[in-house]
């Protein structure tokens, strides 16, 4: 069973953006303000928006809910559009990125064919070309062309090399069931495949689809080097209901890292802008301003576990938004960045104490997310190999308990 984590109001946006770090402070019922579109009085809301939904729900409408559960799927090709159409960019959908549009409106699509129809112009944003990164905006018309899934693979005994994929995939397996997967993806493999690269978890995926020709869909993403808890999707329903989930931030995630020196306060909070910056050899997120081009509202809660003298400290971080690099870039940000970072750690004749290994020391610890069938999933990886001996040689204990549990939510 998960753990609650006990909901607080957040402060209002101006507040968030004049101060970047604070810690965490709970406001009581009696003086929390209005939630933005809700009621007033600091009312606390369910934990999650499905069971606030559930409750009020009629016992009809319950009914009718679980026949639709039972219910077989259609055909995901019946809800692929067979002729361009013309849709508008919801506000759920705002700064989505154009891939992660497609792949939520029409789950089952392959991530070779959506950067296709990218790459060779056949989808528009308000008439004109874009790239698969690019972020939409709310009120935008996105031209779609006809779409269609890759021919599936005749079902039949696996190859050697797909045995062997199997295998690993289901190493790496802490949760699974009809509907979802939860991968300890190893520090080192790719979610998704990039220039040059044959081997990631989307190509693995491969070897599971199943004899209607559909394969495992990813619900998220983590970066290459960064080990830990990655949720898949087993099927079409999963798909869209895990995909709703991230982006009403019902899922919780929760991060732990190793970082020099000691955080100050202990507990805090960090609101900042990022926007991509590219280079020919490289792309960082930096710190941006409200208004820049390109920048998105970033928000991470952190409490340091445990210290190793004032040399390192083991910090648990609580990501409310999604940016790309978010943890990173923000530990960076506040003058603590995750040691073993390539990108980000900045601090000038830094040693490593001898016996920690030069990767990057962050870990996806643990996701909390509603199941699409009811229920929550809560699945916990353990520290990486490398993480692991870092622990061991400062005297860490992965067994304490984690004050993260006490941040908000949002």
């Amino acid at each position: 069973m998960s753990r609650r984590i006990k909901r607080t109001d957040p402060k209002p946006r101006s507040r968030d953006e004049r101060k970047e770090s604070r810690p965490f402070k709970a406001r009581s019922a009696k003086t929390a303000g209005p939630r933005p579109g809700g009621k007033p009085g600091g009312s606390k809301p369910p934990r999650f928006a499905g069971e606030r939904a559930e409750r009020r729900a009629p016992k009809a409408r319950l009914e009718k809910a679980e026949l639709e559960r039972a219910a077989p799927e259609k055909p995901v090709e019946a809800l692929l559009p067979t002729k361009v159409q013309t849709v508008k960019v919801t506000a759920d959908e705002n700064n989505m990125r154009v891939d992660r549009f497609l792949e939520a409106r029409f789950p089952g699509l392959s991530f070779s064919h959506i950067q296709r129809v990218v790459r060779k112009g056949e989808l528009r944003v308000d008439g004109k070309r874009v790239d698969s990164k690019d972020r939409l905006e709310e009120g935008q018309s996105v031209r779609i062309p006809p779409l269609k899934l890759d021919t599936p693979k005749a079902v039949g005994e696996l190859s050697e090399a797909a045995q062997k994929t199997l295998k690993a995939l289901k190493e790496m397996t802490i949760f699974e069931d009809d509907d979802v997967l939860v991968l300890n993806k190893p520090a080192g493999l790719a979610v998704q495949g990039g220039s040059g690269m044959t081997r990631h978890i989307d190509q693995m995926l491969e070897v599971m689809r199943d004899s209607k020709g559909q394969k495992p869909r990813l619900v998220h993403r983590i970066d290459r080097e960064t080990s830990g808890c990655l949720l898949v999707a087993k099927t079409r329903f999963a798909a869209s209901h895990l995909t709703g989930a991230f982006r009403s931030r019902s899922a919780r995630k929760v991060y732990w890292a190793l970082v020099p020196g000691l955080p100050k306060p202990k507990q805090g909070r960090i609101s900042t802008f990022l926007a991509k910056e590219e280079s020919e050899d490289d792309t960082i997120m930096r710190i941006a301003q409200h208004g820049d081009e390109g920048a998105s509202h970033a928000v991470t809660y952190y409490a340091v576990v445990e210290t190793a003298g004032n040399k390192l400290t083991w910090v648990s971080l609580k990501p409310v938004t999604g940016r790309t690099h978010q943890l990173r870039a923000h530990m960076a940000h506040i003058g603590h960045p995750i040691v073993g970072d390539p990108k980000y750690f900045n601090i000038e004749n830094w040693q490593l104490p001898g016996g920690l290994q030069n990767r990057l020391h962050l870990l996806a610890r643990r996701i909390v997310i509603p199941h699409p069938r009811g229920g929550v999933i809560d699945a916990t990886a353990p520290l990486p190999p490398h993480m692991q001996q870092s622990w061991n040689l400062l005297g860490l204990d992965a067994s304490r308990f984690d004050p993260i549990e006490n941040a908000p939510e949002e």
